[in-house]
C-alpha cells in the first residue's frame, strides 16, 4: 500500500527544533553533574534549548 502525495512531508518543511529531547536531556544533564539515574526521576526534567551552531 502506497502513501499519498498529499500526506508526504518533506524534510524542509519539518522545521528546526528548538528543545533537545529527552534523552538529550538526560544526557547533558549526566554529563553536568545535574542528573543521578538512582535518585532522580526522568519525568519533570527541565527544557533545554538546543545549542546555536
Amino acid at each position: 500500500m502506497s502513501l499519498d502525495r498529499s500526506l508526504k512531508v518533506s524534510s524542509n518543511m519539518a522545521g528546526k527544533r528548538s528543545v533537545m529531547k529527552r534523552e538529550e536531556r538526560v544526557a547533558k544533564m549526566v554529563t553536568d553533574k545535574k542528573f543521578d539515574a538512582k535518585k532522580d526521576k526522568v519525568l519533570g526534567i527541565p527544557k533545554t534549548l538546543l545549542p546555536k551552531v
